[in-house]
């Protein structure tokens, strides 16, 4: 099984052969994907490139993180799972309060 690697501060212009040929250098990529928002189609500046080894990852990250690519400083770590995400909007409910009090008030 092969290793994922979060890179961070991509440019917006990046493509993901471009991103998977940049990790290339440092062994053999499986698979390179740049996140983009669902609604605009724009990259967000971020992806996740999928190493062959923990071995070949680990070269890469330590040779990538802090490198530029288009002017911008990446940060190049290991993956961490993505963490649950809560449903809805939330944050809505509980009393209204102090809108003008109750209808017996106004005596």
């Amino acid at each position: 099984m092969g290793s994922k690697i979060y890179v961070g501060g991509l440019p917006y212009s990046a493509t993901e052969q471009q991103l998977s040929d940049l990790f290339a250098a440092h062994g053999s990529v499986a698979s390179a994907r740049i996140i983009t928002d669902k609604f605009t189609g724009q990259s967000r500046g971020f992806g996740f490139v999928e190493m062959s080894s923990d071995g070949e990852a680990q070269a890469a990250i330590t040779a990538l993180n802090g490198s530029e690519m288009g002017g911008r400083t990446l940060t190049v770590n290991e993956a961490r799972p993505q963490e649950p995400r809560t449903g809805g909007r939330g944050g809505f409910g509980g009393g209204g309060g102090g809108r003008g009090g109750d209808k017996r008030d106004r005596w």
